[in-house]
Parts: C-alpha cells; sequence; structure tokens
C-alpha cells in the first residue's frame, strides 16, 4: 500500500516529455506540466485497479479536509492540493500499520516464534532509497508552490536566491488574493505539520524545509494586523501557529534551529532601496528581526544553549583566519546581555556555567573552537562586566585551588580536593590564562590570589611524573611575564619564602599522586617526631627555592631574574647596616617587663631568620641561574656594582684596623672596580649609560677617601672623575684598569697579608705546644714544606691557593711505614701517596702489589672515616691496574667475609659493605671492559641478593646495577636470570630498602642501554614493565614507588623513541656488487 501511494506521488512530481520544449516560454511550460500529471493523476485513480486502496484512502482523507477546494482555478494551488491529499493519506497508512506492527511485535506468540538467528523484522514507515527521493520531490514542490510565494517580503529566503528555477516558480505562483495567501499559507503549514507526526516523514520535511516551515509559522503568528485588510487569522489560530513553533523548537537539533533563526533574521539593514543590495541575505520586517532575536535568547538561555550556539555558527570549521573571527564575534554576542531579558544578573547565571563547560571537551577540533570562544568570551566579560565575570566565571573557575586554601579536616574526609577536580582547573586556567594571552588587570589579580597553590602544586609535580607540570611552569612563567615589576618581585619574595613559608595550602594538607598522573589534596599524617617533621620542612623549602630558580632560569628574554637579585642584594647592604647598628646597641631587659623581653628577642629571632632566609636565596641564585640571566642588561651590571660598592663602605667602618683587612672582600672590591673600568673603556657609551653609572659616585667617592689601600682609593678617584666628566677626562694608565691582572703591589699584599696572619697564629701557638702533656704527640703534614720564609711572595700565592697534593717525594719504603703509622692523619696520606704511585704505575709499586693489596685490605676495616676511606680508593685504583686477579679477591672478601687472620670478625658486615663499595668503583672504572671482565661481578652479585642481611641485599643490587648499565649486548644471556631476580626481589621482598635497590637496578639499566634496550631486552621487558607497574598500584614505600616512576618514565622515553624515530634527512649510496 505505501508503494502504491508512493507511485501515485510519483505520477503527480514526474517530468513531461519532449512536449514542453515546444512551449513559447519557461512558465507556460510549468503551469501545462504541472496540469497534465494532475490529470494522469485522477485518471489513473478511477480507471487503474491497482489504484483502488489509494482511491479509497484520499477519499476518506477529502472527507475531512474542509480546506480542500473543487472549484479552484489555480493550476498551482490544485496541484499543491492532491500532493497535500496524499500525503496526509500516506501520513494516516503508515500510522495504522505501524501501531499494529507494534502489537504484533510485542504480542507472546510473535515472541515464541522469533529465533536468535532470525533478522528483526522490518518496521513498516522504513522507506527505500527511492521512495525517499520521490517523497523529497513533492515536498520539493509542496514547498515550492504552496508555501514560499505566499511569504510576506523579507520573511525567509525568497526562492529566485535559491536558483535560476526558483524566479520561474515566483511567476508561476503569482497574482492570489490576500485572504487566499493567508487560507493556502494555514493550509500548507497544518498539512505539513501533520506530516511530519510521523518521525521517518519528519526527517525527510525537515532535513531540507525546516527554514521554509519556521517562516510560514512566524508569520502566521507573530505578523503585526494591518487594518486595511478584511480577514485576518483568527486569535485561536495564531495561537495554535505559536503552540506549534514552539514545540518544533524544542524538538529539532537546536544548532539546525538557532542557524536557520539567523537566517530568518535577515542581513544588516540596507543603506538603500535598491533591488541590487539584495545580493545576500535581505533584510527582514522589524517584527521578524524582534522575534526571532527573543528565540535567539531563548535558546542560549536554556541548558547547552550556549553550545548550541557555537555549533550553529562554528559548525564545520576548519580552524583557519575566518574560524577566528568568528569565535570573536560568538563571544561578542554570548556575552551581550538581549534586551529581552529580565535582568542581567539572571542571563549571565544561566550562560557563563555553559561558557566554563566549552573549556571541556576532548574532540580535537572541537576542543578548538569552543575553547577559542570560551577564552574570548571570559576575556571580554572581564573587560565589560567584571563584576559578573568575578562571580560567575573567575570564582567557579578557581574555586579548586581556593579550596586547597581552605580545606579543613572537621568533616574527616580525607581527599579535600579530587584530582579530576585539579587537573580540570589547571587546564581551563592555562587555557584562559596563558592561551587566551590578555594581561588584563582583574586576570592578574585573581591569578595572584591562587599562584602560591600553582607553585606548591608545580614543586610537587617536579618530584613526580605528572601531566601538571608543564602547564602549572607555563602559568607561573605567564604571571611572572605579564604582571607589573613591583608585582612580580612581590611575587616571587612571597613563593621564596622572604615574606614568610605560605604554601599556599591548608595546614595539615598536601598533594599526593593521583591515578591518573595528576595530583590529589589529602590530609597529612601527624609526624610524631619532632626531628623528622623538622626535617621535612627543611627539606620542602629547599626544595620550593630550587624549583623557583629553575623558573626564573627558563625568563632568558626577561629583566625580571636581574631586578630580583638586584633587589636581594640591596637588601643585603641595607641588612649589613642594621646589623652594625644592633650590635652598638646593646638590649637592656632591665628596664623592660617579661612581656617586653621576650617581644624584643622574638624580634630580633625573626630579623636573623630573614637574613638566613636571604642568604640562602641569593647563594641559590648565584649557583644555579647564569650570570648572563640575572645580568643581562648594563644597567642591571650598574645596579650589581653599586651594592658591592655600598656593601664595601658599609664594611670600612667595621674594620679592625689598618693591617687586618679581609683580603677577599680587597680583592672582590678591586675585580668590581674593574668590572665598572671595563664598562667605561666600551666604545661608544651614550648618555644613558652614564646617567646610570651616576649612581656610584657616591660610594665611589667614599672609598677614594676611607679606603684604607692607596691603590684602591686611586682607582676610585679616576673612575669618579671618568663617571662624573662622561669620559671627557681619562687618566694615563685607564686602560690597565680593565685588565684581568691586578696591580703587583696590591697582588704581593694581599698574599703577605693572610701569611703574616698565620704565622702569628703559629707563634702565639708555640707555647700552647710547649703547656700539653709529654705523652700527647702533634704531628704537622709533611706536605707543608716547614718554613716557608724563603718563599718568594708568588710561590705563596700558588701554594696557598693550590689543592692539588703535592706528587710523593719520599721512598716507596718510607710510604709504606707511614701507612702503618697509628697517627691517623699521616696514615691517610701515606694510603693516598701508595695510591698515586698505583696509578702512576711505578716500578716499585708494581712489583710489591700484593704488599701494597694487604695493606689497603687491613686499612679497609679500620674505624676512621679518613683512613678507610682512602684504603677504599687504593684498591679502587689496583683493581682498575690488576682487574683479574684484585678483583677476584675482592669478590671473596664480599662474598664470604674478610679473609685477613687479623679481621675482626664481629665488623665482618662492615667491611663486606666496604668491599662492596670498592667493587661499585671498580664497574664503574671498566668501561668497554665490562662485558670481559663483569661476568664473574654478576654472579656474585646476584648470589648477594639472597644473603641474610638486608645491607648485603641492597648493596649487591647497587652494584648489579652500576654493572649491568655498561655491559650492553653482554647482557642478553643473563637477561632472563637478572628480570627473575629483580622481580621475586619486588614481589616478596619485606625491607623497603632492598625493594628500591631492586627498581634502581631497573632504571641503571633502561637508562645505560637507551635505544638497545628493545633488543637486549625484548625477552624480559613487558615482565620488568609489568613490575614496575605492581610497584607504582601495590607498593607501600612513597620512595619506591617513586623509582617505579622514574623508570617508567625511561621506558616510556625508550618506546617512543622506538615507535617514532627521529626523522633523518639523508641519503644513502650502495654500491652494489
Amino acid at each position: 500500500m505505501t508503494s502504491a501511494i508512493l507511485s501515485a506521488i510519483h505520477i503527480l512530481t514526474k517530468p513531461l516529455g519532449d512536449e514542453s520544449a515546444a512551449r513559447s516560454s519557461h512558465h507556460e511550460a510549468v503551469l501545462a506540466a504541472l496540469r497534465a500529471n494532475r490529470a494522469l493523476l485522477l485518471e489513473q485513480l478511477h480507471s487503474d485497479t491497482s489504484f483502488e486502496e489509494v482511491r479509497r484512502l484520499r477519499e476518506e482523507v477529502l472527507a475531512t479536509a474542509d480546506w480542500f477546494s473543487i472549484d479552484t482555478e489555480d493550476t498551482t494551488w490544485s496541484f499543491v492540493q492532491e500532493c497535500l491529499l496524499l500525503f496526509l493519506a500516506l501520513a494516516r497508512y503508515m500510522s495504522v500499520e505501524l501501531e499494529r506492527f507494534k502489537q504484533q511485535t510485542h504480542a507472546p506468540t510473535a515472541a515464541r516464534q522469533r529465533t536468535p538467528e532470525m533478522a528483526p523484522p522490518l518496521p513498516p514507515d522504513v522507506l527505500s532509497v527511492s521512495q525517499q527521493k520521490t517523497l523529497g520531490a513533492a515536498l520539493q514542490f509542496v514547498v515550492s508552490l504552496g508555501l514560499c510565494p505566499y511569504l510576506a517580503t523579507g520573511v525567509g529566503v525568497p526562492l529566485a536566491h535559491r536558483s535560476a528555477f526558483g524566479a520561474v516558480v515566483e511567476t508561476v505562483c503569482g497574482g492570489a488574493e490576500p485572504a487566499a495567501v493567508r487560507g493556502r499559507l494555514l493550509t500548507t503549514t497544518n498539512v505539513l505539520l501533520q506530516f511530519s507526526e510521523m518521525s521517518c516523514l519528519a526527517t525527510l520535511l525537515f532535513t531540507r524545509h525546516l527554514g521554509d516551515v519556521m517562516a510560514a509559522l512566524c508569520q502566521l503568528a507573530y505578523q503585526p494586523r494591518r487594518a486595511e485588510e478584511e480577514k485576518e487569522l483568527s486569535a485561536e489560530e495564531r495561537q495554535t501557529c505559536r503552540d506549534a513553533l514552539k514545540s518544533l523548537l524544542g524538538k529539532v537539533y537546536q544548532p539546525i534551529v538557532i542557524k536557520e533563526l539567523l537566517i530568518l533574521q535577515g542581513g544588516p539593514k540596507q543603506a538603500g532601496g535598491s533591488s541590487s543590495s539584495r545580493a545576500g541575505l535581505g533584510s527582514a520586517p522589524a517584527w521578524l528581526r524582534r522575534l526571532c532575536g527573543q528565540l535567539l535568547s531563548e535558546r542560549l538561555t536554556q541548558p547547552n544553549g550556549v553550545q548550541s550556539v557555537v555549533r550553529a555558527v562554528l559548525g564545520g570549521g576548519t580552524g583557519g583566519e575566518s574560524d577566528w573571527r568568528k569565535c570573536d564575534g560568538v563571544a561578542k554576542i554570548i556575552v551581550t546581555c538581549p534586551q529581552q531579558s529580565a535582568s542581567a544578573d539572571g542571563y549571565y547565571r544561566q550562560v557563563c556555567p555553559q561558557i566554563l563547560e566549552l573549556l571541556h571537551f576532548k574532540d580535537k577540533l572541537t576542543a578548538q573552537q569552543f575553547q577559542g570562544v570560551a577564552s574570548r568570551a571570559v576575556l571580554s566579560m572581564v573587560q565589560e562586566k567584571p563584576s559578573f565575570a568575578q562571580l560567575y566565571l573567575l570564582t567557579p573557575l578557581l574555586a579548586p585551588l581556593h579550596r586547597c586554601n581552605t580545606a579543613s579536616n572537621q568533616g574527616h574526609c580525607q581527599v579535600a580536593v579530587e584530582e579530576w577536580e585539579l587537573t580540570r582547573c589547571v587546564e581551563d586556567v592555562y587555557k584562559i590564562w596563558v592561551v587566551g594571552n590578555s594581561a588584563s588587570a582583574s586576570l592578574l589579580n585573581a591569578l595572584e590570589q591562587v599562584l602560591p597553590v600553582i607553585f606548591t602544586l608545580f614543586c610537587f609535580t617536579k618530584q613526580n611524573v605528572s601531566h601538571l607540570r608543564a602547564p602549572c611552569q607555563e602559568i607561573v612563567l605567564w604571571y611572572l611575564s605579564h604582571s607589573e615589576a613591583p608585582a612580580a618581585l612581590s611575587a616571587l619574595r612571597r613563593l621564596s619564602g622572604l615574606q614568610g613559608q605560605d604554601s599556599g595550602l591548608a595546614q595539615d594538607f598536601h598533594f599526593t599522586p593521583g591515578s591518573d598522573g595528576g595530583a590529589r589534596l589529602c590530609s597529612t599524617d601527624i609526624c610524631s617526631e619532632e626531628d623528622d617533621a623538622l626535617y621535612e620542612k627543611v627539606s620542602a623549602e629547599q626544595w620550593r627555592l630550587e624549583c623557583l630558580m629553575q623558573l626564573l632560569a627558563e625568563l632568558k628574554d626577561s629583566d625580571l631574574p636581574g631586578d630580583f637579585f638586584l633587589k636581594l642584594l640591596q637588601e643585603l647592604s641595607s641588612w649589613a647596616e642594621e646589623e652594625e647598628e644592633e650590635d652598638e646597641e646593646e638590649l637592656d631587659v632591665s628596664a623592660m617587663t617579661l612581656l617586653q623581653a621576650e617581644q624584643s628577642l622574638q624580634g630580633r629571632a625573626e630579623s636573623r631568620g630573614h637574613r638566613l632566609a636571604l642568604l640562602q636565596v641569593l647563594a641559590l641564585m648565584v649557583e644555579t641561574v647564569q650570570h648572563t640571566i640575572l645580568l643581562r642588561k648594563s644597567t642591571q651590571v650598574v645596579g650589581f656594582i653599586e651594592s658591592l660598592l655600598q656593601r664595601a663602605c658599609v664594611g670600612l667602618d667595621q674594620a679592625p684596623g689598618p693591617g687586618l683587612e679581609n683580603p677577599v672582600e680587597s680583592q672582590t672590591l678591586s675585580m668590581g672596580m674593574g668590572l665598572v673600568a671595563t664598562l667605561l673603556s666600551g666604545p661608544q657609551l651614550s648618555a644613558e649609560d652614564y646617567s646610570s653609572m651616576s649612581r656610584l659616585l657616591p660610594p665611589l667617592e667614599t672609598l677614594s677617601q676611607v679606603h684604607p689601600e692607596v691603590f684602591i682609593q686611586e682607582l676610585a678617584s679616576n673612575l669618579r672623575a671618568v663617571i662624573a666628566t662622561h669620559g671627557a677626562y681619562q687618566p694615563e694608565d685607564f686602560n690597565t684598569y680593565s685588565q684581568p691582572s691586578t696591580n703587583p703591589k696590591t697582588t704581593a699584599k694581599n698574599n703577605t697579608g693572610p701569611l703574616r696572619k698565620k704565622q702569628n697564629m703559629q707563634t702565639h701557638e708555640s707555647p700552647l705546644d710547649r703547656n700539653l702533656p709529654s705523652n700527647t704527640q702533634i704531628r704537622h703534614p709533611a706536605s707543608s714544606g716547614g718554613d716557608t720564609t724563603g718563599l718568594s711572595p708568588k710561590d705563596k700565592g700558588r701554594n696557598s691557593g693550590s689543592s692539588e697534593p703535592c706528587p710523593p717525594t719520599k721512598p716507596f719504603s718510607d710510604w709504606l711505614l707511614e701507612a702503618c703509622d697509628p697517627d691517623v692523619p699521616t696514615r691517610a696520606v701515606a694510603l693516598r701517596a701508595l695510591t698515586k704511585m698505583v696509578q702512576n704505575r711505578n716500578s716499585e709499586a708494581v712489583q710489591a702489589q700484593e704488599k701494597v693489596l694487604m695493606l689497603f685490605l687491613e686499612n679497609v676495616e679500620h674505624e676512621d672515616s679518613f683512613v678507610y676511606l682512602s684504603a677504599i680508593q687504593g684498591l679502587a685504583v689496583l683493581a682498575d691496574s690488576f682487574p683479574e686477579r684484585i678483583v677476584e679477591r675482592l669478590l671473596k672478601d664480599f662474598q664470604h667475609g674478610p679473609s685477613l687472620t687479623t679481621s675482626d670478625q664481629e665488623r665482618s658486615l662492615e667491611t663486606r659493605l666496604k668491599v662492596g663499595e670498592v667493587l661499585m668503583r671498580a664497574s664503574r672504572a671498566m668501561g668497554e671492559l665490562a662485558p670481559h671482565l663483569g661476568r664473574p661481578l654478576v654472579a656474585v652479585f646476584l648470589q648477594g641478593t639472597r644473603d641474610p642481611d638486608q645491607s648485603v641485599r641492597a648493596s649487591s643490587l647497587s652494584n648489579l646495577g652500576e654493572l649491568c648499565q655498561r655491559l650492553d649486548y653482554a647482557l642478553g644471556p643473563l637477561a632472563q636470570e637478572l628480570s627473575s631476580c629483580l622481580t621475586a626481589v619486588i614481589k616478596t621482598e619485606k625491607e623497603a630498602e632492598v625493594r628500591r635497590a631492586a627498581v634502581h637496578v631497573i632504571t641503571l639499566l633502561l637508562r645505560g642501554l637507551s635505544d638497545k634496550v628493545t633488543q637486549v631486552l625484548s625477552d624480559v621487558l613487558l615482565d620488568l614493565y609489568r613490575a614496575l607497574k605492581w610497584v607504582v598500584r601495590s607498593d607501600p614505600d612513597q620512595v619506591t614507588v617513586l623509582h617505579a616512576q622514574l623508570a617508567l618514565e625511561e621506558v616510556d622515553d625508550v618506546m617512543r623513541r622506538f615507535i617514532f624515530p627521529k626523522q633523518k634527512l639523508e641519503k644513502k649510496i650502495v654500491v652494489l656488487p
């Protein structure tokens, strides 16, 4: 039956043959085709028996169709009426059949007859492709002939703008009366809405003609009435159209609805009235523009409305420049409160959460577009509506970070902020602040409040493997590089602890690793040991400083590190002056109450603590950050020299006497003034350079008048004259000041000063030596050279500055005797001398290597670290020089304990650990010979992993790791045995220290083999990976978990290089045989 109805519809829509070509115009050809097809359909319905059921259904529909006009002379409307009758007949038949199908499907008998192999029955509302094509053509005829021609001017897109044939159709349908226009438009619209009650038919209608149906409903329901028109739609009919429009807008996919509403709203108002200006969208009537604006506002404020608007405007975008412009336009639309909204507060309360949701899409292209809209919307709101932005955007966005600061244990909840919350929050902050890159005051102030929390999270991620490390680093760097200099410096002081230790976290809370590579905020277990708590606090503060220095090292193109460094130096100079005043003022507690005395002492203690923190930050900056970053501009260099000269001036007031000045400070001052001379001798100094150097004039004047050394006075005076005259005055020997060498008189004086002090100290100590008891001996080192009065000043300077030991000048036998001396310094010096002789292949030492070996083994058991460390170093050199026999002997001692008859068996464990240290050093020194010499060591170390003592097991594993990372391909035959050993230790060992060593072996193994891992460890790599994952999931020791995470990071790097090898642009030339 469905096929018969569609065949009848096909008769109406099929094209004619060549008869229409003979017509005089397209207008007549179209009308003739419509008349002929309608007449052919009526004839077939009455004469063809196959259409009997179709004729019956058509008559039933016709009986209830009060809108059908039999006596109309309009060809197009007659054709449209036949189409509408067949549409209603098709919809009625399909609805009945579908209801019957549902009843049969749910019947018990049908369920019993159905087998699992049977395909599900096909519903009667499913149409074939050809049937859909026929029905789509008929719908196009109905919309083009029975709906679009009756729309008012400016409502919808005219047919003439759609295609060239549309202009012909417009001429065919013209000439109807206004009353007939409204009736026909209402009839066509109502029939199409009844037709669309079937879901399959609604899909065909609304995928192509949704805009036309919406335009018709808008005109019927909301077009203003005109006084001159005699017949208007009734209020009931208009309300029905409004309800239908509301229902239609609620059922259809919202991005499509919004797109059609934008089209209905039309383009901008035209400047002129010429028809040529209607090339694009025409200007819609005012009532329609207002209506579309109201409907768009309703779509925007409903759930997921913002997302629908973005999809409607940016659907199918490619991420090009035009899409970025669309993002700006959509963002402006979203953040502009519509006029129809009841209140701005209510509008932004509904829209802002949806803006934040745009940041959380995972699809790459969709996420890029949505994030662009969201970031621009947030930035626009921050600029235009700062109060609403703070209330509904920034506060909810930063809420997880604020909760890190305000968390409490009142609810007895272990997790205060979940991992997904922190991850989403950090990613959102990165997208808005860093990617959006708008340094507005509101955004900077909001970020400043949570900056300590983000920095603490960054410090935590530096200790673990986490995907939050990079965004946290970028956020902190963005704030430091975009905020004003005072705010950035204040933030650095806050992060470095100079304004009090502020981690941003609530008390008794800390970050812990999350299951997905992020972090979560958990309550801290109270540490019962005060020493452990103090150690954790100090180590955490030191780690924060190291992380901050790493961030400063990333600011290579910024002046901030240098400004911060100079600020600290200035504070250090003022501190020196304050310290001098405090030393002069003695605290008189007699005139104070107990509370006042306590407050005064507490204030001094806090001041000293602050000074220690300042010194710590300065020391770490100088040690970690390169000087090219700290002093990248000449003005910063001048500021550094100014602080140096000011401290020198403060030090002059504290100098004890003319002959006791500090040589280090004197040399530092000379170098600083030489640096000024170098700057002044540079080519083409500008007036700005001399202006910045004018700050050096007051301290240089002080030095030229007060400093005790004549050379410094003259140099300061000359530098002051050059700066004051802007280079017009130049001393004759001015260029020599900028050379690295210094004045010989000053050098001699500085070198003889410490020697004079040393001689005075020795002179004062002589009586004390004579007063000692007779059984006490003081032995001066032999390398001191005795009396130094005969040396030249140059030799003295070299002697005092050298850190290398003098080469052994005594006979070999004397060193052997001194190695047995009971005096600890003498014995240690002799052992180091013997080590040097073995290393230099001394003939006597080579011949007496057995004696030297026994001597070193005896001294390894010595209780003084100065002695046994020297013996360990000597044994390592012996093992490197004579590996075959020395290593074999050491292995026996490590495996079975010391073999000497004089050995103390009670200290056997300590001796074995010392021998293990020797073997580790020997393994490092083997180099490329490790595959040849290391096989016996591997066997002994593997046996050592089963030793009863945990220290020996840990030492064996540590040595095994050092050796295996140097075996390369020789490790292949041992891979299975090594993997089994490590896996067993990881899963069965009770001592955390041994498990740490086992995991560390895997890390060293992966690091040593590098890209050869997939070849050497191909059979056991999966087992090692699973063991590491087991540690991360199940091991209770946090240090072991950290080692496992580092090993997994090594595996990740290796496999990334293996799967994605680096592309090399190289040519290979192969010579064929």
